[in-house]
C-alpha cells in the first residue's frame, strides 16, 4: 500500500508553526513526513525559510512518523557536514529517516559567493558527494580531490544502519543517472504521462528502492479562494526548468512569474475544491509507479486541508 505522507514548507512557515501542523497531520492520518532544505523561500510573499535540521530532530523527537529531506551537498553544505547531520538523525531515531540529494537551485547556493556551476558541473558533484557522503556513513575516512574535496573526514557517532540516500529528479535523463546510485527516487507529480517516464527512466536503468512523488495541491471549499492561494504562494511554479534552477533571489522569482494566470497556475498545481478530484489525482500519481505520495497544499493555512484530507482523502485512498 502507498504511502501518503505530508509536505512540511519551510519556505511559508514559521518553524513553530509547521510543527504543530505535523502534529496535527499525524492525528489526522497521514503516514509520514518530508521537507526541504532551504535557505531562502521562492517568493517573498511566502516569508520563511528555518533551517530544515534543526527543525527535523524537533520534528522526530515529538512524533512516531517517518521523515525526509531534500537537500542538496556539494555548495552550501560541504557533503561531509550534510553525513553527519543525517548519520546524527539516524543515530537517534532509527529506521524513520531518509534523505534526497539533488544538484541544487541558486537561490539557495549563491551564499558562499562561489559561482553558480552548469547543470552538468553540479550533476558531478552530486554523484561525487553522494559517494562521499554513503562512504562516511559505513564508518570509513575519506578523502578526495575532485568536483568536491574532502580531506580525511570521518563520522565519529554512526547508525546502526544508514539511511537511504535517495535521487532528486525531474527529467527522465536524471532519474536515469541517480539509478546508478541512488536508494530511490523522488520527483515532483506533474502530467501522469511525463511522471510515468520519470519512473519508468528510473526503472529501466536498474533504479532500486521506492519511487515518491511531491504533490502541489491547493484546496479550499470555495474554486476560486483556491485558484487565489495558488497564485499568491506557488506562482513561482510556472517558471520552468532550467530558468527556476539559474534565479538568485526571491524577487526575482516574484518578477518572473507576476504574470502567471488561472490556465499557467493549474499546469503547476493541482487546484480544486474538489476533494474527489485530489483523491483521483493521487490515485493516478499511484497507478504511474510511485510507491509514496507527499501531499502539499500549498497555502500557508493548512488546517482546513490537513482536516479535510485526513477525513475524506486519506482513507479512500488507502481503501
Amino acid at each position: 500500500m502507498a504511502i501518503i505522507g505530508f509536505h512540511a514548507s519551510h519556505e511559508q512557515l514559521a518553524p513553530s508553526a509547521l510543527l504543530q501542523h505535523v502534529r496535527h497531520a499525524e492525528a489526522a492520518g497521514f503516514q509520514a513526513a518530508m521537507c526541504s532544505d532551504h535557505l531562502a523561500p521562492w517568493s517573498l510573499r511566502q516569508g520563511h525559510s528555518g533551517h530544515s535540521w534543526s527543525w527535523l530532530g524537533a520534528a522526530l523527537a515529538t512524533t512516531s512518523l517517518s521523515f525526509g529531506v531534500v537537500t542538496a551537498p556539494g555548495q552550501r553544505a560541504h557533503p561531509a557536514v550534510v553525513a553527519q547531520a543525517i548519520g546524527t538523525l539516524g543515530e537517534l531515531f532509527p529506521g524513520r529517516f531518509w534523505a534526497a540529494l539533488g544538484s541544487g537551485e541558486n537561490v539557495n547556493e549563491h551564499v558562499t559567493g562561489a559561482p553558480w556551476p552548469d547543470k552538468a558541473v553540479r550533476e558531478r558533484r552530486l554523484v561525487e558527494s553522494a559517494d562521499a557522503m554513503r562512504r562516511l556513513l559505513a564508518g570509513e575516512q575519506v578523502s578526495r580531490d575532485g568536483a568536491v574535496t574532502v580531506d580525511r573526514a570521518r563520522l565519529w557517532s554512526l547508525p546502526a544502519e544508514p539511511p537511504p540516500l535517495i535521487g532528486a529528479a525531474i527529467s527522465p535523463a536524471s532519474a536515469a543517472a541517480h539509478a546508478q546510485w541512488a536508494d530511490g527516487l523522488i520527483t515532483v507529480a506533474g502530467e501522469v504521462a511525463a511522471l510515468r517516464e520519470v519512473v519508468t527512466a528510473y526503472r529501466d536503468a536498474g533504479g532500486r528502492g521506492p519511487v515518491t512523488a511531491q504533490l502541489h495541491l491547493s484546496w479550499a471549499p470555495d474554486e476560486d479562494e483556491a485558484v487565489a492561494i495558488a497564485l499568491d504562494q506557488w506562482a513561482h511554479g510556472t517558471i520552468g526548468q532550467p530558468e527556476s534552477w539559474d534565479l538568485a533571489m526571491p524577487a526575482e522569482f516574484d518578477r518572473r512569474s507576476a504574470g502567471a494566470d488561472e490556465a499557467a497556475i493549474r499546469k503547476a498545481v493541482t487546484v480544486s475544491s474538489d476533494l474527489a478530484l485530489h483523491r483521483a489525482r493521487i490515485a493516478e500519481i499511484i497507478g504511474a509507479g510511485c510507491d509514496a505520495v507527499y501531499l502539499h497544499h500549498v497555502g500557508q493555512q493548512q488546517e482546513a486541508f490537513i482536516d479535510a484530507f485526513g477525513e475524506h482523502v486519506l482513507p479512500a485512498v488507502a481503501a
